[in-house]
């Protein structure tokens, strides 16, 4: 198991979160007719999992879930023909067989470089994949503290303590068990400390780790803060100051609009509210829109454009962290407004009322099945998920009566005609004690009931176990897969000090050595690798001159979104796009697909050659103002422009044996008509697969 860097299977991984693909999703021909959406589940479970015995005694003998990689799809993509090409366009893909007489074969060569991506340990990590070796109511009041069950399911186990084994839902450090995982950790930046600015503290640290990167502290603050380095962020950090850039960056209200984010009004449902979508459901329906393919496709226009890129970061973080599937029964209603009133609302703001929020919002109580949830058939899921996933985490010191006893006292949340509501009649009553937290919880009364629940439920989020987890997490995704635990333990002080602020921790962070020291140390998901190749290629989201839209009644800019977040389906990753409630793994190991990395490394080659024209694209001869004369000064360019830095002299090498030239041959703009294969090979290499 470990040599396939697959976790052990989750208890609850079978009770039945409804993460359905839509069948007739977009694809590259965009024949533009997506089916349309309803609120009538033919789903026996309305987005969550039903409740059943103990999952504990059903883990034994559970295969392990498959590798992440890229779905199954059709030739075009999610179930349809590729569109046509003239004979002779375009790149052969790197699944090609290499053709004969070619000193060096492109997938050998694109492996080579792109395999050494995992040089975060030294090269070994991807190495020891078998992926990359095989490819080459009135009730009285009871007491729930009490040993006798009164929650109506007395068949139910109760007093034992959840599992623990933390890998099984600790999915980062489960996938850093593995022998790649242990062969990270030993290039992993040491301890470090606080200074009075990220400046300053950039200044002071040095970098000792192993990694290809070059040792820039702009570059590495443009890495790990936005989804991609441009030339305008290096440029805006340079003339404001690194200090003053990430202070612009979290006060996110203050940076202006980008074209990308006004073009957003040309998705018709991201503006209405929850009951607008329902009013407008057959209107929508002929418009072929579908309200949270739109809010996904939304999400990764302000990936990609957005001037908010620390904002967006944080925002896809939270969607992890705390997290509810884009595509569950009910998400075409509920999930934008929970994106919208919920996580961005929050994002760097206040992590309890966050969590407050979230548990009184139809998206997660349709999600975790609360609001099926009654004082005389109660379900835990939702209460079971605050503790191990939303706030203390699996090995925080709860109990099985803790789950118990918080789901007793969260009963009377529901949700009512699109609407979140408390229904007194259905809340138990009675005293609690959770983790440390006693409440009398003895009266039905709509606003002490609720003021008894957010109490409880700011308590766990502002609990000392939150504050390790969310510190934990936090360094997990700016600073290394194996975060020292100097860093992790400061971040949960400042954390606790503020009382769940978030900004501040992140003012502790960007002030801390550690993140200076971790160049190198963090690797793109599939999702961030295609991000990060639209930012650096400069794609504009203005539709090519070339396009024909013909009678699609979305615009160009709606479809070419569609388009990537489809890719994105592909490659295994997408905003909001886990179906089960524990979100994306943040650490290299669980994305190690040699098919993905291939499918990525194709779709850049798409991108540089322009087919989608729903775009503008930089022509690849043009992404060097002033080309030099030979390739080997060419390649040197080039990977200025595309990675921030020039390339090793084996990767450059590398690079030109694709192209079939010398380092002094003369060669034009077009390298004498290999730049797109060239430019393809660039962002397949480490420096590019890095963050």
């Amino acid at each position: 198991m470990a040599d396939q860097n697959v976790p052990p299977r989750r208890p609850r991984d079978d009770r039945g979160w409804d993460g359905h693909q839509h069948p007739s999703a977009d694809g590259y021909g965009d024949p533009h007719t997506p089916a349309p959406y309803g609120y009538d589940s033919p789903h026996p479970y309305q987005g969550g999992y039903a409740e059943q015995a103990d999952p504990r005694e059903q883990y034994a003998g559970q295969p392990a879930p498959a590798p992440r990689g890229p779905q199954w799809v059709g030739p075009e993509g999610l179930g349809r023909p590729a569109p046509a090409r003239p004979a002779g366009t375009g790149l052969p893909t790197l699944d090609d067989d290499d053709e004969p007489g070619r000193k060096v074969g492109r997938r050998k060569a694109m492996v080579a470089l792109g395999g050494t991506a995992a040089v975060v340990a030294g090269g070994a990590a991807l190495a020891m994949t078998p992926q990359i070796r095989g490819l080459f109511g009135d009730e009285a009041a009871g007491d729930a503290t009490g040993s006798t069950l009164t929650d109506g399911t007395a068949a139910r186990p109760s007093g034992q303590q959840p599992s623990t084994v933390r890998t099984y839902t600790e999915q980062n450090e489960s996938y850093m068990g593995s022998r790649a995982g242990e062969a990270l950790k030993k290039n992993a930046p040491a301890g470090g400390r606080t200074f009075s600015g990220p400046a300053a503290a950039a200044a002071a640290t040095k970098v000792t780790v192993k990694t290809v990167l070059a040792k820039d502290p702009i570059l590495h603050l443009a890495r790990r803060t936005t989804f991609g380095v441009t030339p305008a962020v290096i440029a805006d950090i340079k003339r404001e100051g690194m200090d003053a850039w990430i202070r612009a960056q979290l006060d996110p209200e203050k940076v202006e609009p980008s074209k990308g984010e006004l073009k957003l009004a040309e998705l018709p449902t991201q503006k209405l509210s929850v009951q607008q979508l329902r009013d407008q459901r057959d209107k929508l329906n002929d418009q072929d829109a579908q309200p949270e393919r739109e809010m996904v496709d939304a999400t990764i226009a302000r990936q990609i454009w957005s001037k908010r890129q620390l904002f967006e970061v944080m925002v896809d973080f939270w969607n992890d962290f705390l997290h509810v599937a884009a595509d569950f029964d009910g998400g075409e209603v509920y999930r934008n407004s929970f994106d919208q009133d919920v996580v961005r609302k929050h994002a760097l703001g206040s992590y309890p009322e966050m969590l407050v929020a979230a548990n009184k919002h139809p998206a997660l109580l349709i999600y975790l099945n609360q609001k099926d949830s009654r004082k005389d058939a109660i379900n835990e899921n939702l209460a079971r998920e605050n503790l191990e996933l939303y706030s203390v985490g699996v090995d925080g010191g709860y109990k099985e009566p803790d789950v118990r006893q918080a789901a007793m006292l969260q009963t009377g949340r529901g949700v009512q005609d699109g609407k979140y509501v408390f229904r007194p009649e259905q809340h138990y009553v009675g005293k609690v004690k959770i983790l440390g937290f006693t409440h009398a919880n003895n009266s039905a009364d709509p606003k002490k009931a609720e003021a008894a629940i957010d109490a409880y439920i700011t308590y766990i989020a502002t609990h000392p176990s939150t504050a390790k987890y969310v510190a934990q997490s936090l360094a997990t995704r700016f600073v290394s897969d194996t975060p020292p635990k100097s860093l992790v333990d400061r971040l949960a002080k400042t954390y606790t000090a503020n009382k769940g602020m978030i900004k501040p921790v992140l003012m502790t962070l960007f002030c801390s050595s550690e993140f200076w020291a971790g160049v190198g140390q963090k690797v793109r998901r599939p999702m961030e690798y295609l991000v990060a190749t639209y930012r650096t290629l400069g794609v504009s989201p203005e539709a090519s001159p070339k396009h024909n839209n013909g009678d699609s009644k979305r615009t160009a800019y709606a479809r070419g979104l569609r388009q990537i977040h489809d890719k994105m389906r592909e490659l295994g990753q997408y905003p909001m796009g886990q179906p089960t409630p524990d979100g994306y793994p943040d650490v290299y190991v669980a994305w190690t697909s040699a098919g993905a990395m291939l499918n990525g490394w194709n779709e850049a080659g798409e991108i540089l050659a322009g087919y989608r024209t729903t775009f503008t694209y930089t022509a690849p001869e043009k992404l060097v103002a002033k080309p030099p004369a030979t390739a080997g000064a060419y390649v040197d360019a080039l990977s200025l422009r595309l990675v921030g830095q020039k390339l090793s002299t084996r990767e450059k090498n590398l690079i030109l044996g694709v192209a079939g030239v010398a380092t002094t041959t003369k060669v034009d703009a077009t390298f004498n008509g290999a730049i797109t294969a060239v430019a393809r090979a660039i962002l397949a290499s480490p420096q590019h697969h890095l963050r």
